[in-house]
């Protein structure tokens, strides 16, 4: 399976590195530039494992609560959190349905969920630190190019 997994991965032109039984592939975004996802073939299955976003600074049980509910809608994956709190995206898969078909539908899931959640999620449990950002980065006349997600929490005047 790590061969027809990582000629899937070359085919679809995507940054890749293989270990042992591991294909980490690189998932380009809009939102979340960059989602890793580590493939890990087994003899009987294969495990999806991408990092989404670190613990939340604050509203963590609101952030859960919202990550659950979106369980419900996904394909192949779900919303999980590791011994840190960190956000995931998981999933296993039967040996015997993996198929470029099917690594490119639930890949398209992980990349569409990890890049169409990442400002929610960031907003979420991260706000106090974004609105810090905004006003340190206007204070020094520094570029917020990379807030612009979040003009809505740009303070008034700094």
């Amino acid at each position: 399976m790590i061969a027809m997994v990582t000629k899937w991965a070359r085919d679809c032109g995507l940054d890749h590195e293989v270990a042992d039984n591991v294909v980490t592939v690189i998932l380009p975004g809009e939102h979340k530039l960059r989602t890793t996802c580590a493939l890990v073939t087994g003899p009987h299955s294969l495990s999806i494992n991408a990092f989404v976003a670190r613990h939340p600074d604050e509203n963590a049980p609101a952030v859960h609560s919202w990550l659950l509910q979106r369980n419900r809608r996904l394909l192949g994956v779900a919303y999980a959190i590791d011994h840190l709190g960190d956000i995931y995206l998981v999933g296993r898969l039967p040996a015997t349905t993996v198929t470029s078909d099917v690594l490119d539908q639930v890949m398209g899931v992980v990349l569409s969920e990890a890049d169409g959640s990442f400002n929610t999620i960031l907003e979420m449990g991260f706000r106090s630190s974004i609105e810090r950002e905004w006003r340190w980065r206007l204070s020094r006349g520094e570029s917020t190019a990379n807030l612009a997600a979040f003009t809505h929490l740009r303070p008034g005047d700094v």
